[in-house]
């Protein structure tokens, strides 16, 4: 048996599948999800629990490379988008899309849903998943191809 401390059984199974720049996302009560896209519900009740805590738990589990915010999350909820980002130990790559393109491209994109029972407006944080922190690289390399590899 596993031993992990994210009790919920497709939450941790999903997860453990992530790879880097695979994504996930963490939803508001109301945020329509496409019936392709795999949900994981763990709403209770009004603002149980917020996608605050539920972010909080997840990044004890994963390491990310940049989380995506709507315009609406910003406009409307503006201090969600603080909480979001005081989430994360060092400075966290922030790209912020048009409201359609998020509730419409980017939830048939990722790799699975949170539903949350938050209830503050836009309360959606999709998380880019990093390599880890545990690789090690001798050398530092650009990340921009030459035609013979990368420049070093």
């Amino acid at each position: 048996m596993t031993e992990t401390e994210i009790l919920n059984r497709g939450m941790a199974a999903e997860i453990s599948k992530m790879g880097h720049t695979d994504k996930m996302m963490i939803v508001d009560a109301d945020l329509a999800v496409p019936n392709i896209t795999e949900v994981i519900d763990v709403s209770l009740a009004p603002n149980v629990p917020t996608a605050v805590e539920v972010l909080m738990e997840v990044l004890k589990h994963v390491s990310v490379e940049k989380i995506i915010l709507s315009q609406a999350t910003v406009a409307v909820s503006p201090s969600r988008r603080v909480e979001f980002v005081s989430c994360f130990e060092q400075d966290i790559d922030v790209e912020i899309v048009p409201h359609p393109m998020l509730r419409d491209d980017i939830t048939k994109q990722v790799q699975f849903v949170i539903h949350t029972g938050d209830f503050t407006a836009n309360s959606n944080i999709v998380l880019v998943c990093a390599g880890g922190l545990r690789w090690y690289c001798e050398k530092q390399v650009s990340p921009y191809r030459s035609k013979g590899g990368y420049f070093l």
